[in-house]
């Protein structure tokens, strides 16, 4: 990704978050939610090619990962209509909209072989971040809140969501399956 100075601002100072040793997750979770929710803004610095939709399928385009794997930075173009499966993070996450608005749909697991328990939903509009832990629960469907437009979010995780084995769970049966989400552009974008 050719860096916006507003970008570059935004992991710089995220990296310096990261690196104090007294940092813990509550605290890269708070002091986070504010550059992010400065990065969001404003709707001015995303590339067109980072910000493209598909016609059936969200993008995760990955726009910055850590060096060291502390936290990455990705944008989720929706076109109309489209969501998410269920899944899980497994890290910390935070989430900032962009551009349009999404729905988050919260769910606890039920017992072995029951249903998942829809414990609430999030609507973001433009501006707002919302944190994920798994001290407070990480297992969610995401979806873009129109059906006539795209809308844009970025995320930034406590890893590189790209490569890291997460969870797709069955509403109905809470069953699981594995997944590696990758990126929509192949090749790190810094």
């Amino acid at each position: 990704m050719a860096a916006t100075p507003k970008f570059e601002k935004f992991t710089e100072q995220f990296s310096q978050l990261v690196e104090q040793p007294w940092i813990d997750e509550h605290g890269i979770l708070n002091q986070g939610s504010a550059l992010l929710r400065d990065l969001v803004s404003t709707d001015d610095w995303l590339p067109e090619e980072l910000s493209r939709p598909h016609p059936q399928y969200y993008q995760q385009y990955l726009l910055h990962c850590d060096p060291e794997d502390r936290y990455c930075v990705v944008s989720f173009v929706w076109g109309p209509g489209q969501r998410t499966p269920i899944h899980d993070h497994g890290i910390w996450a935070l989430i900032g909209m962009l551009r349009g608005a999404e729905r988050s749909e919260e769910f606890s697991l039920g017992g072995e072989g029951q249903a998942l328990c829809r414990t609430g939903e999030k609507v973001l509009q433009p501006g707002d971040v919302e944190q994920i832990s798994l001290r407070t629960g990480d297992i969610h469907r995401v979806s873009n809140m129109f059906e006539d437009r795209i809308s844009i979010s970025i995320h930034v995780y406590g890893g590189d969501i790209g490569r890291l084995k997460r969870r797709v769970f069955d509403e109905t049966t809470g069953e699981t399956r594995d997944f590696v989400s990758g990126y929509s552009n192949a090749q790190p974008a810094t």
